[in-house]
């Protein structure tokens, strides 16, 4: 049987991580470094959070982050604990803050998955343990941190390389914008009008860019948008929460479909990718989604990777 290696894990700037916005570049790539070596070495790191355990409360359906955390934890010699919210949101029960202050004296780290990013800054305000945001209504960065890891294994750096992203300004959107400026990525939203991502993001993005040298363009032409892009993303058109908006957005955002004339307009041999779930015939045709050019399922994979790291790095 192969020995646990030991790992070289550097303090990150953050205590929590909530949003990316919060992370230096050097915390990002320090990330990635670990991601890497525990994908490369997955067999001999059972040590790494031996004895440690995880809270995961999720107010949300989950498939790839609740697996990949509790999945991450067993690697790496820990335990994870569920806990469902989906019928008594955060704060209804009993007070965000004392949830915290309990949980803080049974594990060493909380993901929550919650509908209002404000129950995670609360939790992490108030325990004294980290804290992982695994998707709110604000952003979602473990799932851009894990995009751009995968887009860093195709590409080998993804400094001045384009990014597009087609389709709704949101918790996905944010992310790849606060991640992309970091990481010195370009990069273009282009949704309808009225479905723009949040402006203060935007507008902090563009103040991140200037010390990193990329771009943030917002559009609404999805063909100016995706010309010459290196890579396009998109992401359904209503999130958990706007279930009763489905209708509507399906006829706001059908000309904002990718499809293969789409994909046509970028960089021959530009990747393809979604957060997923993903509903085929709707943001994206079959033929992209299932093409040659699609990454999706290896963003899924290193959710597991990346995540891992966030816990090495995090959990003390």
């Amino acid at each position: 049987m192969s020995k646990p290696l030991p790992l070289d894990l550097p303090p990150l700037s953050v205590e929590d991580l909530l949003c990316t916005s919060a992370l230096a570049a050097d915390d990002i790539e320090r990330l990635f470094a670990t991601a890497a070596r525990l994908k490369a070495e997955r067999d001999v790191h059972t040590s790494v959070l031996r004895g440690k355990r995880l809270a995961m409360i999720f107010e949300k359906d989950s498939l790839r982050t609740r697996f990949t955390f509790d999945v991450g934890m067993q690697d790496l010699g820990g335990n994870a604990v569920y806990m469902d919210h989906r019928d008594a949101r955060l704060g209804s029960r009993e007070s965000v803050k004392d949830v915290a202050r309990n949980l803080e004296r049974w594990v060493d780290a909380i993901v929550a998955r919650t509908y209002k990013h404000k129950a995670l800054e609360e939790l992490a305000q108030h325990a004294d343990i980290p804290v992982i945001n695994g998707l709110s209504d604000f952003v979602h960065p473990c799932q851009a941190l894990a995009d751009f890891f995968t887009l860093h294994e195709k590409w080998g750096a993804v400094r001045g390389r384009t990014l597009a992203f087609v389709g709704d300004g949101n918790n996905t959107c944010h992310s790849l914008i606060h991640t992309a400026v970091r990481l010195g990525t370009n990069i273009r939203v282009c949704s309808p009008e009225g479905y723009e991502p949040n402006a203060r993001v935007v507008n902090e993005a563009m103040r991140a860019a200037a010390a990193t040298g990329a771009e943030v363009t917002i559009l609404n032409d999805p063909d100016a948008a995706v010309d010459g892009a290196h890579a396009v993303y998109t992401d359904v058109w209503a999130s958990m929460g706007q279930e009763d908006e489905i209708e509507e957005r399906n006829g706001v955002f059908a000309a904002y479909q990718v499809d293969t004339d789409l994909m046509a307009r970028a960089e021959p041999g530009a990747l393809f990718l979604h957060c997923l779930p993903a509903h085929r015939g709707w943001e994206v045709t079959q033929e992209v989604m299932d093409g040659p050019q699609s990454v999706v399922y290896d963003i899924a994979e290193n959710r597991l990777h990346v995540q891992k790291a966030v816990l090495a790095h995090l959990i003390r």
